[in-house]
């Protein structure tokens, strides 16, 4: 046989494999390893190395063409980007990661680290390939280490397509954003049939671990989508907000068009009464360019917000208290959601902006003895570890140790600004005027009223954004139209921001 016979045969191999692949995948609602990679990568830009690498141990029952060992690794380009991918293939041994499977991905992420781009697994597996013992295991733990080595360097992205379970959770868990679908993506460190044996508890797989439980209640995944087309698509859009790496200059659009007429609207946003809340999310969008906003975690922890925009162009991290949920307030779960985010904007050099109405920590049993010190302190590290820009506009209310922790002044904020409606103080006007004035009010005779009386002084003379702007606490009090001008003038000041690592080799942030 002639190179040329060789050479047609295994193409030919290849092709029968993906058309095997085809009528699998479709008939389960997904899509093919190689139609995954057309969806993420800019047409026609797709290089695939190492197609047929095969198993370093044949399965004894295989009796198909095993070319690739069940994962397609290469690079293309998204949106004229360059960004490695692979691309595992259930349909070849159950996407199940061997040795030379896991050799194949490992390889595709020590080429992205050393060239600076992006790097994404799309994964539908099988978990570790048992024949293989523990070969596949030390795949495993070296893909775990690549993905350690790589990050903050350049940005990691793992995309659920189907099963991630037992030890195949971990990379994704050591990424910077893991994507999900719903009904066809499931993640779990033991299976519904561990769970029914060990705690006789009957629940399925998407019970278990589905794209709606890890973006709602677990907090594994940012983002679930309803097919597996929007879910790549999704990742081509993240794509768009971030750099390639660590050095690399953000992303800037020169298709800058915002809310002009709605400006004016943020003067009378802030209710009068200031325990009925209103929707943070419509601040941000009237501040940044329009229909840039790209929430991160949207369902998880929704007492606060975190996510991508474009102010002038120019990407910004955005994190902000929702006062329509909880009253805004810091619970565990938001912490660790903003720290995260937080500390991937700071890997990556992406300006912070933070919007500001926090009436405290979530009080309660439930919360302190699951650790709501040590959790809030994470959100607390991450803002004073961070060294990029960081604007913070406080709205409303900015009370006690959560003002401190969202980006204060003494914490590192460069500006710090206030709306006139904003409140600034150890804690709110109706708990600080009965330990202040326990003894007047126990003794009034008209309670109600001398209540009233004494919170309006405690407003007036404390809870104030201009006794925080007279000593220097608050860089300016704003008008809220003006809030955007300010931001961007704000950021401009900002953007040749200089400062010197610490000597050190890291930190001990409260894990």
């Amino acid at each position: 046989m002639n190179k040329n016979e060789i050479f047609e045969r295994r193409i030919k191999a290849l092709k029968e494999m993906e058309d095997n692949a085809v009528n699998k995948q479709h008939l389960k609602g997904k899509l093919t390893a190689r139609e995954r990679l057309d969806v993420l990568f800019d047409e026609g830009t797709f290089f695939e190395f190492d197609a047929f690498v095969s198993p370093s141990q044949s399965p004894m029952s295989s009796r198909q063409s095993n070319f690739g060992d069940g994962v397609v690794v290469g690079r293309g380009l998204v949106q004229g980007k360059s960004v490695f991918a692979y691309a595992q293939d259930f349909t070849v041994l159950g996407g199940s990661l061997g040795y030379s499977h896991g050799m194949k991905i490992a390889k595709v992420q020590e080429m992205a680290l050393k060239l600076g781009a992006p790097i994404v697994g799309l994964m539908d597996s099988g978990g570790a390939r048992i024949q293989e013992g523990v070969k596949s295991l030390s795949a495993y733990a070296t893909i775990f280490n690549n993905n350690v080595r790589s990050s903050g360097i350049v940005p990691q992205i793992s995309v659920i397509l189907g099963p991630a379970a037992g030890g195949a959770v971990y990379s994704p868990a050591l990424t910077d954003f893991i994507f999900m679908t719903k009904n066809t993506s499931y993640m779990f460190v033991t299976g519904p049939d561990v769970v029914k044996e060990v705690l006789n508890e009957d629940i399925d797989k998407d019970g278990l671990g589905g794209g709606d439980v890890h973006a709602n209640k677990s907090g594994v995944a940012h983002f679930v989508s309803d097919d597996e087309e929007h879910t790549i698509l999704l990742v081509r859009k993240l794509l768009s907000y971030i750099p390639s790496n660590n050095f690399e200059s953000l992303p800037v659009s020169n298709q800058i068009s915002y809310y002009k007429s709605r400006q004016q609207y943020l003067n009378k946003i802030i209710p009068d009464d200031p325990n009925r809340p209103y929707d943070m999310k419509e601040i941000i969008k009237i501040l940044v360019d329009k229909d840039s906003f790209f929430e991160v975690h949207e369902g998880y922890a929704q007492n606060i917000l975190v996510g991508f925009a474009r102010l002038n162009g120019k990407t910004i991290g955005i994190v902000a208290n929702q006062p329509k949920v909880m009253a805004g307030t810091l619970d565990i779960n938001a912490s660790i959601k903003g720290a995260r985010f937080v500390r991937f904007c700071d890997a990556f050099n992406i300006p912070l902006l933070i919007l500001e109405d926090v009436p405290g920590f979530l009080p309660g049993i439930e919360q302190e003895h699951n650790g709501i010190i040590r959790n809030g302190a994470k959100l607390l590290y991450a803002f004073c570890e961070a060294t990029v820009p960081k604007i913070t506009v406080i709205t409303r209310k900015a009370y006690g140790g959560a003002y401190i922790v969202m980006s204060s002044k003494n914490t590192g904020g460069d500006f710090n600004f206030a709306w006139p409606s904003a409140e600034i103080a150890v804690m709110g006007p109706a708990g600080a005027i009965k330990i202040v004035h326990k003894h007047e009010l126990a003794n009034a005779e008209n309670k109600a009223e001398m209540e009233k009386m004494l919170t309006e002084k405690y407003k007036a003379e404390i809870a104030n954004p201009y006794k925080a702007e007279e000593i220097g606490l608050i860089d300016e009090v704003i008008n809220p139209e003006k809030t955007r001008e300010v931001l961007i003038t704000s950021f401009e000041i900002l953007s040749n921001k200089q400062y010197s690592k610490p000597e050190r080799k890291h930190g001990s942030i409260p894990l």
